[in-house]
């Protein structure tokens, strides 16, 4: 619970974002369908502002059917030309066309009886010193370059290292809540 007046790394101002910072951001995240939501929407994020994809996400959910990659695979054309036509969410078709072709990948990495889970948390690095401001938080990491190389040997899309070391910072692969913010004391 986040102290009367805290001291944020990033979100102040928003509730939506300063919520999302408390709660969710850099806390671990396990699971597939969790997972793969949260690479799919740093993909959509990719060019814009994280607060655009943060109040889209529940149309996002509703969009993508709870982001049920069994249900996402089966999407077709039609399904691609009502989410380009759905205003509550991000409409780029490349963007919508890499999610459901990584629905698919992420179901034959567990027709291989993987799982998407165990894959990228087997790239968590080894903690760091706290960074102590944005100028020392990476964009990039070796092991996101790796994770990165890793989903696209294996079909996925839209999983460049930035926006993979953007899904490490948010499901708690690292810890990026710089020195000062109140989760780096807590």
């Amino acid at each position: 619970m986040a102290p009367d007046d805290p001291t944020r790394c990033f979100g102040g101002g928003d509730p939506l974002y300063a919520q999302y910072h408390d709660e969710e951001w850099g806390r671990p995240v396990h699971g597939d369908r969790v997972l793969f939501e949260r690479l799919a929407l740093e993909g959509f994020q990719s060019g814009l502002s994280w607060i655009t994809v943060l109040r889209k996400r529940e149309a996002f959910r509703t969009a993508f059917a709870g982001f049920d990659p069994a249900v996402v695979a089966g999407f077709d054309e039609h399904d691609v030309e009502r989410l380009m036509a759905d205003a509550g969410i991000v409409r780029n078709r490349a963007k919508i066309l890499a999610t459901v072709k990584n629905a698919h990948a992420l179901l034959r990495l567990q027709a291989a009886g993987e799982s998407l889970d165990a894959l990228i948390w087997s790239y968590a690095p080894e903690p760091r010193p706290r960074p102590l401001g944005w100028d020392e938080v990476p964009a990039t990491t070796a092991e996101s370059v790796a994770l990165s190389r890793d989903l696209k040997r294996r079909g996925f899309t839209f999983v460049g290292p930035t926006t993979v070391y953007a899904a490490m910072q948010a499901c708690g692969l690292v810890d990026d809540h710089v020195a000062g913010c109140w989760l780096a004391r807590a």
